[in-house]
């Protein structure tokens, strides 16, 4: 939209200039007469419409790194790249016989420590009954009950290196922890992983999941636009693949922190699309079109006719307006001026008045008046400030250039 207003904006510039050469040189004899482009046009009801455009990428709203536990050798993997697995599938199957030679292993010590522990809870016994006769002397009780709990303790020990032994066999099955679409599988059957248990970020990954029923944009909307997006805005998607097909998401999230590429300023705006059709892939370029207006207003004028106290006077004279008039309706200050009050010339039967206007949105070309307008009343469009003083230049150059003294 900013760019139709510049185009807007240079077609006035040309078209002034074109009327006064057209003038200038047409009458050389009047060339002290002002002659300066203006039109007018009527207050009326418009619908304003606005969008933002900006480009983004389909990414995974979240993905899951399937990683084994075990360390050994892949022979088995349940799944390929665009698979759709449940959760709990089976995704990978490790060289079993190290942890099952370490479980059996366990196992034994496990057992062998419940009988020393017997023992010793049958020696404790028979200490605790001698010792009451006084048959065995208080340090050779002392080790009897010593020997009793460590007997114990290592049953306790043995008994957690055989639950980890069972976790660490069971591990070398990987199951899927969520149900979702394989992305990516760097390993391949008979390649050997390494997996150590005490780095929580190690290992190697094995597949990457993804849910693709529903799936984002991050598009990066300019700093200028990011403050008119906001949650729950309805968002419009094209991809080149479906040109014929519009997608539509919903703005889930705008992040905090800006990008800046090239001196452009740009802030990343996250929006939820469903994807029940499986048609949007992960990395598709897309064309994003957030509506942020789009509203019929009873009043609405055009933008260009608005003035501050800076260039009211410029436009004033071109309509003969006396200097006097001007300075009599700016003695009082209005609230709002530059942001939601401005100045507008509206013709009446006495000619041409100044009137205070309060706007509301806007579309660029247009904006709607809140009060100080009605509709069918007319309003005029003039040059701003530095366009008439653009018009001045011009006009005396072109003066001097029909002088012949």
């Amino acid at each position: 939209m900013n760019k139709i207003t510049n185009m807007k904006y240079k077609n006035f510039v040309i078209i002034s200039a074109i009327s006064l050469i057209a003038v200038s040189c047409g009458k050389p004899d009047q060339t002290n007469e002002a002659t300066t482009f203006y039109k007018k046009d009527s207050v009326s009801e418009k619908k304003l419409e606005v969008s933002i455009e900006a480009s983004g990428i389909i990414e995974a709203i979240a993905s899951v790194e399937i990683k084994s536990k075990a360390s050994g050798e892949i022979l088995y993997l349940g799944a390929e790249v665009g698979d759709t697995v449940e959760k709990g599938s089976m995704l990978g199957q490790i060289d079993q016989r190290t942890p099952k030679n370490i479980l059996d292993q366990s196992k034994s010590d496990l057992e062998a420590s419940k009988v020393r522990l017997d023992n010793a809870k049958s020696q404790f016994e028979r200490g605790a009954e001698l010792h009451s006769k006084g048959s065995i002397s208080d340090k050779d009780y002392e080790d009897i009950q010593e020997n009793y709990a460590q007997a114990k303790s290592t049953v306790v020990r043995t008994e957690v290196s055989y639950e980890n032994a069972k976790i660490a066999l069971d591990d070398t099955v990987v199951r899927s922890p969520v149900a979702g679409t394989i992305i990516s599988r760097p390993v391949e059957v008979g390649q050997v992983i390494s997996s150590p248990t005490m780095a929580v970020g190690g290992g190697t990954i094995l597949m990457t999941l993804a849910d693709l029923s529903k799936v984002r944009v991050r598009a990066l909307v300019d700093e200028i636009d990011v403050g008119k997006v906001s949650i729950g805005q309805v968002v419009s998607i094209k991809v080149a693949a479906y040109r014929d097909k519009e997608f539509f998401g919903t703005v889930s999230k705008v992040e905090p922190l800006a990008k800046i590429e090239q001196n452009v300023t740009t802030f990343p705006v996250l929006i939820d699309i469903d994807n029940d059709e499986n048609l949007l892939l992960l990395g598709m370029n897309t064309d994003v079109v957030i509506e942020i207006l789009n509203k019929d207003v009873s009043v609405t004028a055009p933008s260009m006719s608005l003035r501050t106290r800076k260039d009211i006077y410029s436009a004033a004279s071109i309509l003969n307006i006396p200097s006097e008039d001007v300075d009599t309706f700016l003695v009082e200050r209005v609230k709002g001026e530059n942001f939601n009050k401005f100045i507008v010339i509206k013709e009446t039967k006495k000619g041409p008045k100044l009137a205070w206007v309060e706007i509301g949105v806007s579309d660029l070309a247009n904006v709607e008046i809140v009060s100080g307008l009605s509709e069918g009343d007319t309003v005029f469009i003039l040059p701003s400030k530095s366009l008439y003083d653009y018009q001045q230049r011009f006009k005396e150059r072109v003066n001097a250039s029909f002088s012949f003294g």
